[in-house]
């Protein structure tokens, strides 16, 4: 069982932000969380502090994986997993009782949050391959701050959460998996 904490990022208020305010977490992309999580966890959980994480390409390139080793053993396994197709198999993964994975960082658009409907595109509507990576280019350019150096994060455990260790952190942020998933009908049965 692991747990790890989300920051509260939905808390901040852009109204009151200067320039040098704008940071972005850890990691190449504008995607989510997972190589922040990843880092925290290995370093919390297992005393390692990884520098780099190197991405492996499963089925495709919108379906990665991310292990890390500590003598000679998996300990942490985690997952990228884009796109409508690549979240569907998770799901019957996780149905089977073959889910491998410690953590899922789900996204629904193909190629991450970037290459989403909601972006710039050509003419024809797909996406415009130079504008998806200028964005990269100036994303990968704002300077990178831990989450839990946020003042804003700071304080919501602090006003909010009672703390960083409280009980309401554990029941607020936390979840834990055990267990084979039943075979009942439920909403797992939703085809795609």
């Amino acid at each position: 069982n692991f747990g790890v904490d989300l920051p509260f990022c939905c808390f901040l208020r852009f109204d009151d932000l200067k320039e040098g305010d704008v940071v972005r977490h850890d990691g190449k992309r504008s995607d989510g969380y997972l190589e922040h999580i990843f880092k925290h966890a290995a370093k919390e959980l297992f005393g390692m502090d990884v520098k780099e994480i190197t991405y492996k390409a499963l089925k495709n390139k919108d379906f990665q994986e991310v292990t890390l080793e500590k003598d000679g053993e998996i300990v942490l396994r985690f997952a990228a997993a884009y796109g409508f197709r690549n979240i569907q198999n998770m799901v019957l993964k996780l149905k089977k009782g073959k889910f491998l994975y410690h953590f899922v960082e789900v996204l629904a658009c193909p190629g991450g949050c970037l290459n989403g409907k909601g972006q710039a595109q050509s003419e024809a509507g797909r996406a415009d391959r130079a504008l998806l990576a200028r964005m990269e280019e100036v994303y990968a350019a704002i300077p990178v701050r831990l989450p839990e150096t946020n003042l804003h994060v700071q304080k919501v455990y602090q006003d909010w959460l009672e703390g960083m260790d409280s009980r309401k952190v554990q029941e607020t942020l936390h979840t834990t998996y055990s267990g084979a998933v039943s075979q009942s009908t439920s909403s797992l049965d939703i085809k795609w």
